[in-house]
């Protein structure tokens, strides 16, 4: 399988997590820790989780070994360039020729193990961008703030590649 097909989606999970972080730089400490129900945990926590879980799925799909320090305390700032680190990685991976049945295993500090082919864990990366960035929409909702418009439709029309024509 060529990773070109599915380039547009890693570049859309990478640019809508930027984005996030970006609309999250202006809030203070308190904010920060704001943690709706039914959420991962603050905004702060889930950005933390959801930067540290894809470099978790970047080295066990692509041997690429993170250099984060740990997901506590990390800033956004510190966030922001490990996310565009991410953004690189999955651009290296997406160049080569992939095997989505090729059956990966991530190995845990406690032993335990996950088998799942290539495929399965590219399409887990995606989603679980996408469930975390919309938890923490919901958080800045919640401090009665507008979330950043992170959706594909939005990173198409900002790569120029999305057109809406009106009716004339």
């Amino acid at each position: 399988m060529d990773g070109s097909l599915i380039r547009d989606a890693f570049a859309h999970h990478v640019w809508a997590t930027l984005r996030l972080i970006d609309a999250c730089q202006d809030l203070g400490p308190e904010q920060l820790e704001t943690a709706p129900p039914g959420t991962y945990g603050s905004i702060i926590d889930t950005l933390r989780h959801l930067v540290v879980a894809d470099a978790s799925y970047l080295e066990v799909v692509s041997g690429e070994v993170s250099s984060l320090p740990g997901p506590d305390g990390m800033s956004l700032a510190e966030l922001r360039d490990e996310v565009e680190r991410h953004g690189q990685a999955w651009d290296r991976l997406l160049e080569r020729e992939l095997d989505p049945d090729v059956l990966l295993v991530r190995h845990r500090p406690d032993g335990s193990e996950t088998h799942a082919p290539l495929g399965i864990r590219l399409a887990q990366a995606l989603h679980h961008g996408s469930d975390h960035r919309s938890q923490v929409c919901t958080a800045l909702s919640t401090l009665g703030l507008d979330p950043p418009a992170i959706d594909v439709w939005d990173f198409g029309r900002e790569q120029g590649r999305v057109i809406d024509v009106r009716p004339t």
